[in-house]
């Protein structure tokens, strides 16, 4: 083994582990591994080695601009509040059933994740699936999992239903091994994804309600009398016992389930200073009270109730808050910051009493935190701020859908339009499906249906970093060997079989369970990347025409989606995770179910259509 390929495979191993074991972010470790390529090739000492100009050409490919298209396009479609439209429909079938009502929600996504990013899709039905939820009677845990799955179903149809089949057409559009194979056709896919769609959603009808369990959301983990809080304001007096006291070392602390949400002095929030401010005389603070709680301060020495006289027990239970969970989206500003960072309670007037992340509910040192795509918030607060909070479009909060302020019902015709050219001109190639992608971008904002600023936010920017980062190492692996050695591997899979259709299938066979087990592990867009090259690699060793090869570059694509069992090999799942509350084993036990219907089907299907059982 050359120096280089070991160069190589010890890259693709940092890559695995911090990928798994998640101490730095995707987009992080895309830097890292590109930096590091980058100051290998300058060293200059490994003959088999891309260039930095080489490995630089990675930014101009066609497939991240497509992704990244794809995802403005996602957003001006929310924003003409199409989404919204679709999310009232489903609300009428709510009296025909469980069972009844899920066929049409899972339909109803499978079609649109196969034209538009599902992410944008599940992120903007998640407050939909709450809301009826409760109106079926049944767990949102139920629907959510089901949901996500659905988005992988449709996705696997098109070209543009996700972002995997994407790369995979910029893979062979670049691809050195078969020169002459033709991009992907927008429904080439379907002759697969379609039927593996009607069985796993048989499947999930059939035996899904029985294998979901019922998970509890953030607001579920406080007893009914915790989630009945209410908030009053109390003044420290003057010669209180309390002054140069911090607020959560006094006898405040002590009382029946209350918090101090802030302390307000001189008429300014200190916000999250003051666990490291002593109370003075005239602080002011918000209180998070039970009823009993309530009752409790008026018996503080030194602590006196605003306007006692007038409003009584009855009447702050009058003044009680509101609690909702809301979900760090994707394009959030919130992403990476502390919520002391945001400044959120100065800003917004609420309290954060809980945080949901991976399976864990967190309520404590909350403001030390850093927040992350699809993490769950349990806010506070009275019903005008949290009107307010939700008009900043920070979060998406799971009590209603998320409604865009503008009302731009009337663009809606104009960006299905659009979306329906781009499909047009790349179905029958009359443009590639770059040059649509960007032209209908242009297009949406020519015409309003998404403005620039909001377009730029749209994009999952950190999605991109890593599939140049791994488009990057995937260049080196090429070069250096190591995709020729791994695609040696796999096809000794078959043992003594040397050749004939068995050998072909069996090969078949070891290259969709290394890739659906990457996928698993890593992302979908890492994976894709890494085996694409890979698939092409081993059907030249089994010296298939172009046309075969083709198969197996379309089983990659296949296994590279069908992430069912973990949360964290495919983004919808990450969201519905830890917004369902879900274990992880929960994906497992319906998930392994679903990936044995995709590996089977995938490889019956593509054995038949390739016809590779025919071969001498």
């Amino acid at each position: 083994m050359e120096i280089e390929a070991i160069v190589s495979f010890v890259l693709l191993g940092f890559a695995l582990v911090s990928f798994f074991w998640e101490k730095v972010s995707v987009d992080v470790t895309a830097i890292i591994l590109l930096a590091a390529i980058l100051f290998i090739s300058c060293l200059d000492v490994l003959p088999l080695w891309p260039s930095y100009t080489q490995i630089f050409s990675v930014f101009s490919a066609e497939a991240p601009i497509t992704i990244g298209a794809m995802f403005i396009i996602s957003a001006a479609l929310n924003r003409c509040r199409i989404m919204e439209r679709m999310s009232n429909i489903l609300g009428s079938f709510c009296k025909l059933g469980y069972t009844r009502f899920m066929l049409i929600l899972l339909c109803l996504v499978a079609l649109v994740s196969a034209f538009v990013n599902n992410t944008p899709v599940v992120v903007v039905l998640l407050p939909v699936i709450f809301t009826l939820s409760r109106k079926l009677g049944v767990s949102s845990s139920k629907m959510l999992i089901p949901v996500s799955y659905a988005s992988i179903f449709g996705g696997c149809c098109t070209l543009l239903g996700t972002s995997t089949n994407i790369l995979a057409n910029g893979i062979i559009m670049t691809s050195e091994v078969y020169p002459n194979l033709d991009p992907i056709g927008m429904f080439e896919l379907s002759k697969l994804g379609l039927p593996l769609l009607v069985i796993s959603l048989g499947f999930l009808l059939l035996f899904g309600n029985q294998l979901l369990p019922v998970r509890e959301g953030l607001t579920n983990i406080l007893s009914d009398i915790e989630q009945k809080q209410f908030l009053a304001e109390a003044v420290v007096l003057k010669e209180s016992p309390l002054i140069g006291k911090f607020a959560h070392e006094s006898d405040i602390a002590k009382l029946s389930g209350t918090r101090v949400l802030d302390v307000i002095r001189r008429g300014v929030p200190l916000g999250f200073a003051k666990k490291n401010t002593k109370l003075s005389a005239g602080d002011k603070l918000i209180l998070s009270c039970k009823p009993q709680g309530i009752i409790e301060t008026k018996d503080i020495d030194g602590l006196d109730l605003l306007d006692e006289a007038r409003y009584g027990i009855e009447q702050i239970s009058s003044e009680e808050s509101l609690m909702v969970e809301a979900v760090i989206g994707p394009s959030s500003p919130l992403i990476s910051k502390t919520l002391k960072e945001a400044n959120f309670r100065s800003r917004y007037n609420l309290g954060v009493l809980a945080l949901h992340r991976k399976g864990k509910n967190l309520n404590a040192q909350l403001d030390q935190i850093r927040l992350e795509a699809s993490d769950t918030i349990l806010l506070m607060g009275i019903k005008n701020n949290i009107e307010k909070f939700r008009e900043s479009e920070e979060t998406i909060l799971l009590d209603k859908a998320l409604v865009p302020m503008e009302n731009l019902k009337n663009k809606a015709p104009v960006a299905l339009g659009i979306l329906f050219l781009i499909i047009f001109t790349a179905t029958f190639r009359i443009l590639p499906i770059s040059v649509a992608a960007v032209m209908g971008v242009a297009a949406l904002l020519i015409t309003g249906c998404v403005k620039a600023r909001e377009a730029y936010q749209s994009i999952e920017w950190n999605i991109l970093i890593l599939i140049y980062g791994m488009l990057a190492l995937g260049l080196a692996m090429q070069v250096s060997g190591a995709s020729k050695l791994i695609a040696s591997s796999v096809g000794a899979f078959g043992g003594g079989i040397t050749e004939g259709p068995v050998k072909i299938v069996v090969t078949l066979i070891a290259l969709y369970l290394i890739t659906s087990i990457l996928t698993e592990l890593l992302s979908n867009a890492a994976t894709i990347v890494i085996m694409a090259p890979i698939s092409l690699e081993i059907a030249q060793q089994l010296n298939l025409t172009a046309y075969d090869a083709r198969g197996f570059l379309l089983t990659t694509c296949i296994a590279a989606s069908a992430s069912f069992i973990t949360p964290i090999g495919y983004q919808t799942n990450t969201f519905v995770y830890t917004v369902g509350g879900y274990k992880f084993s929960d994906f497992a036990r319906i998930g392994i179910f679903l990936n044995l219907i995709y590996f089977t089907g995938t490889i019956i299907l593509v054995s038949y259509y390739w016809d590779f059982y025919g071969h001498s």
